[in-house]
């Protein structure tokens, strides 16, 4: 018993002990990342705002807020739908309760971000959708949301530029999320008819359904610097067809080859790119 009264005179909690100052060097989190593409750690700050590697170019994956602060012109964003009410339609376990803590963890109501904004003083229909909610994936209100930015860019006779960042429907929501594919598409169609300007820009990124249905219906469509674009995954289709695919498969440049994109634009030119396409497409019935 001496023994361990001995070892209790020796133990001294301190209930402020982590108030107290220290001379230890600590280093704060979130400081250094790693890029994915040239594979050099870079100390944060020197990627910018816009986060891109200043040794390769890689654009980093970010945010539909820091999208839209990096695209449209200051305080010219209206928000559209974010109020709509997101349902369980297949009964998916604890379904709802991941929508509350993606929304509380990302302040998002939903994957993708719809509004009216300016771009140069141009008014445009404007939706970014973001990989950090539930990897972007397109669920019921994803494509409620997307389809009601066409209606009403198509009643307000507005061009409408859209930014995907998806991992494809969403599996919670069953064949409802597959819908919303045929639904968009038709929105688009009208938006096409009216004689107005549609813009996409796939980000790093876009895959699943979202690629086989209004990602790649822009009548112009643009794609960051080494972007993820493909239907299924690599591992999938090599297994399929027994055939090892090239090393740059389903990256935005292999589909520049190929003639599925128009072209590659840094994410630092971006801005000027789509400033300029909308002007020579703004009188109305370009096409």
């Amino acid at each position: 018993m001496g023994l361990f009264n001995k070892k209790k005179n020796y133990i001294r909690i301190n209930p402020n002990r982590d108030n107290m100052p220290t001379t230890k060097p600590t280093v704060p989190d979130d400081m250094w990342a790693k890029c994915p593409n040239c594979k050099r750690t870079l100390y944060k700050k020197e990627m910018g705002a816009e986060k891109v590697c200043p040794h390769c170019g890689y654009s980093f994956r970010i945010s539909a807020w820091e999208r839209l602060a990096l695209t449209i012109d200051e305080k010219s964003f209206v928000d559209w739908d974010n109020e709509l009410e997101q349902k369980n339609p297949i009964n998916f376990p604890d379904y709802l309760a991941k929508i509350d803590k993606m929304r509380e963890k990302t302040g998002l109501d939903e994957a993708v971000v719809t509004g009216l904004a300016t771009i140069a003083e141009q008014p445009i229909a404007i939706g970014v959708m973001d990989a950090n909610f539930i990897m972007g994936s397109m669920g019921t209100v994803v494509g409620e949301k997307i389809t009601r930015l066409f209606e009403k860019a198509t009643e307000q006779q507005l061009p409408v530029v859209l930014f995907a960042a998806s991992g494809g429907a969403r599996m919670q929501e069953g064949i409802f999320s597959l819908m919303q594919m045929a639904k968009i598409s038709a929105a688009v169609k009208r938006h096409s008819n009216a004689g107005l300007l549609y813009i996409t820009v796939l980000t790093d990124p876009t895959t699943g359904g979202v690629t086989a249905s209004f990602a790649m219906e822009g009548d112009i469509i643009l794609a960051e610097p080494q972007t993820l674009v493909g239907f299924a995954g690599r591992r999938v289709i090599e297994q399929t067809i027994r055939q090892q695919l090239p090393e740059d498969f389903q990256k935005a440049e292999f589909l520049l080859q190929h003639g599925f994109i128009d072209q590659i634009i840094p994410r630092l030119e971006l801005k000027g790119r789509l400033a300029q396409l909308l002007d020579l497409h703004q009188q109305k019935g370009w096409c």
